[in-house]
């Protein structure tokens, strides 16, 4: 008899409620105390803690010392998106078949598996039956935000959320090999009931992403079709329908999958077919997990090794690419089963609409691009200084055990330091103002840095952390999300009937400014016939300018130096 049954196994389209959810893990961890720990961990927005489970056959639940003993550890997410709810109840049901049956638990004995059981405990206790309009199934399920409406999968890097910051601190504690995030996808309709995404191979440091791409991958694919459980990468693309074929997903690091990355972690993203019934969902979410499982137990040394070097290249190597873009040029060939896209008339609008003919299956080969480039490229400093007034940086810094150390008395120094020229704004995103197409530019100067400020040497495993989140313009950098913001507005400016006499003397006492003023006037019409633009550009160049408008406060030391730190 199994420790329990759960509502699906009744009722194929039944998810467990949050309090079932728990209750479930509850009995686990009183069935099997020796090797099954359930805790609580930090908090989230909805006031209720985060839990986190663990299996360890061996009996110790220290990360340290079962990272130091050679063991693999694999991290499960579950219920970042509650309307999306088959990875809740699949991990559940394998867990407990792991926990009922000593052959299964034997192959445990080289890893560690974590879970959260439910990360968005907010949306998961907001239950509905409507949110999710494309999905067949289950009956009811929880919401996509969480109390304080956002999408945690955005929130990664960020870490607006108690969520996000509560979950950064398991993954440093932890700090998995692999990592799966269980979600249901949008989009198009096709034959398969499981597609995937995975960390993007070209952006894991090289023996990592060879091991992805050569060896995991193939294996995970072809164990899968074994089971009648056939994957296809994620079905997303540049054409309307999957015909013109897919291309790879760039995670950044506000994605889960993409954060991972940044500590050369392996991560997957399965996204179960929304049309396909709730039940078929479930099961493909549950032989996923278990191939993934089987997978790491059979090549333990192999990814133990691949990571190892990894990291060694993370803290010695003086280039991160912190930008990618898709390569067009380069693509692989899938032989894809999907179905007829067809337009008739909508019934709403009068107008041609999209429709998929389940009558008309096809197998054909279509391209897939899943290659991508550097786009932008910086060597990294030997250090970065970052002023102590920033706290709501350092506190994320903190929370990723990044290693540093505070000046025990005022320095100036050299630095390489940006100045924000130019960016483009996005409205309205997840609780921000997102900047994107940020333009610097960086100049060598000497800059005065006080007692308490905080000192990041570039020879650590968070290095892709690092450079992701205080280059500027980086896709998720803090700049880009308005963690700087204050930097980007003038505080003072001038009455320009008094400036106008100050102006005039600072041209005549400097020949050279008035010259570029001249040469500017001719060949810029527009800027000629503006008696306010030529004022402006005037103070722009005088001393009376504020020098640290748009300056970026974090500083860059780019030669070794001998700091006094505490």
């Amino acid at each position: 008899m199994p420790l329990f049954t759960i509502p699906f196994e009744t009722n194929p389209n039944q998810t467990l409620t949050y309090a079932e959810i728990i209750a479930c893990y509850k009995k686990m961890a009183k069935a099997y105390p020796a090797i099954f720990n359930l805790t609580t961990v930090g908090s989230t927005d909805s006031g209720e803690p985060l839990h986190m489970a663990v299996l360890s056959v061996s009996g110790e639940f220290d990360p340290q010392k079962i990272r130091r003993s050679g063991k693999r550890i694999l991290l499960i997410n579950n219920g970042i998106h509650p309307g999306e709810p088959e990875g809740i109840d699949a991990t559940i049901l394998l867990l407990r078949d792991y926990l009922g049956d000593p052959k299964l638990l034997k192959l445990l004995k080289d890893l560690v598996i974590v879970v959260i059981p439910v990360y968005n405990v907010d949306g998961c206790l907001n239950r509905n039956s409507f949110s999710r309009a494309n999905q067949d199934g289950p009956e009811s399920y929880g919401f996509r935000g969480n109390a304080r409406n956002y999408d945690l999968n955005r929130d990664f890097v960020k870490c607006d959320s108690r969520n996000a910051r509560t979950f950064n601190h398991i993954f440093q504690t932890w700090m998995p090999d692999i990592f799966v995030d269980n979600h249901t996808s949008n989009g198009a309709d096709y034959q398969y009931t499981m597609t995937l995404i995975a960390t993007q191979h070209d952006k894991l440091e090289a023996p990592l992403g060879s091991f992805l791409q050569e060896t995991m991958l193939p294996a995970l694919y072809g164990e899968m079709k074994k089971r009648n459980w056939e994957m296809i990468p994620y079905v997303d693309g540049p054409g309307e329908t999957p015909d013109s074929g897919i291309s790879g997903f760039c995670d950044y690091g506000r994605y889960s999958t993409g954060y991972a990355s940044l500590w050369n972690t392996i991560g997957f993203m399965p996204e179960t077919h929304m049309l396909k019934p709730f039940a078929d969902r479930l099961w493909s979410n549950y032989h996923f997990m278990d191939v993934v499982v089987k997978f790491i137990t059979a090549n333990s040394q192999a990814l133990g090794k691949a990571r190892a070097e990894a990291f060694e290249r993370t803290r010695t190597k003086r280039a991160f690419v912190i930008e990618w873009t898709l390569d067009p040029s380069r693509r692989d060939t899938l032989h894809f089963k999907g179905y007829a896209a067809k337009y008739k008339p909508s019934e709403v609008s009068g107008l041609p609409r999209l429709w998929y003919d389940r009558s008309e299956p096809y197998e054909k080969p279509i391209p897939y691009y899943n290659y991508f480039k550097p786009q932008v490229t910086v060597e990294k400093p030997y250090a970065y200084i970052i002023p102590q007034a920033w706290e709501n940086v350092l506190e994320r810094l903190r929370i990723n055990e990044v290693e540093m150390y505070q000046l025990k008395k005022d320095v100036e120094i050299e630095t390489e330091t940006y100045f924000i020229r130019d960016f483009k704004t996005r409205n309205h995103w997840e609780g921000h103002y997102f900047h994107y197409n940020i333009q610097s530019e960086k100049k060598t100067m000497r800059r005065k840095f006080h007692k308490g400020d905080f000192v990041i040497f570039t020879n650590q495993n968070a290095n892709r952390y690092l450079l992701e989140t205080l280059e500027p313009n980086a896709p998720d950098s803090w700049v880009a999300w308005n963690f700087f913001d204050p930097i980007l507005m003038q505080k003072e400016y001038f009455s320009a009937y008094v400036f106008e006499d100050l102006a005039a003397q600072f041209l005549k006492e400097n020949p050279a400014v008035r010259a570029e003023l001249e040469a500017k006037r001719a060949a810029d019409p527009e800027f000629a016939a503006s008696a306010s633009a030529q004022l402006d550009w005037v103070y722009r160049k005088s001393p009376w300018y504020e020098p640290s408008h748009r300056m970026y406060p974090v500083g860059r030391v780019v030669k070794a130096v001998d700091l006094p730190l505490k």
